[in-house]
């Protein structure tokens, strides 16, 4: 009886010796896979302003009683992601409409590391834009507005449809980010009147 006690303990201890005491794993994130740029051009008879955007994303009119034509969202799908376009025509209220633009900015400010400012300038083409860059986990990471000076004012905000995580969401980020630019870089105004616009 001693023997198997003696046993029995002696080969408890040796299981017990070799068990490694548990360790949580880091924080990590799913791996977003992204495709290569790709862009098309978008153009109407209706809005005064033409523009180049991701192949990988559609863009849908915002129609209802409140929005005012050439209002748009500009839909990633596979980040889950939109661009919110909103067009005004500059007439006597440019204050007012920087003003609303850099409130709509600076108003994520309380979630914000910090808020980036670059501006891109065109004299030939009359494209005077500035993009936002906020850094944090704000609930927009980039913001712009992009006017003529004179008549028209077009201004874009992103948003993520995800509670906002800037480590887990800086691959989409940087991609929405580069697409931005690269819609500044070809944006154009047209020769067109939007009577309906305002």
């Amino acid at each position: 009886m001693k023997k198997t006690i003696l046993l029995f303990i002696s080969i408890s201890l040796i299981f017990s010796a070799c068990e490694q005491t548990p360790t949580p794993k880091p924080t990590a994130y799913y791996r977003i896979t992204l495709p290569q740029p790709e862009y098309q051009i978008f153009k109407t008879d209706t809005c005064p302003f033409s523009f180049e955007y991701s192949v990988f994303a559609n863009i849908s009119p915002l129609k209802d009683a409140d929005n005012p034509p050439c209002w748009y969202d500009i839909n990633y799908k596979k980040f889950n992601a939109k661009i919110h376009l909103t067009f005004r025509k500059i007439d006597n209220n440019l204050d007012s409409l920087l003003d609303d633009s850099h409130t709509l900015v600076y108003k994520h400010v309380i979630k914000a590391d910090a808020i980036n400012v670059q501006d891109f300038i065109n004299d030939s083409l009359k494209i005077y834009a500035t993009v936002f860059y906020i850094q944090g986990n704000a609930a927009s990471p980039l913001q712009f507005q992009i006017m003529d000076s004179t008549k028209y004012f077009l201004r874009g905000s992103v948003y993520f449809n995800v509670t906002p995580n800037a480590d887990s969401l800086a691959p989409a980020i940087k991609f929405v980010e580069d697409d931005v630019k690269y819609f500044i870089e070809s944006f154009e105004w047209q020769n067109i009147l939007c009577d309906a616009c305002y």
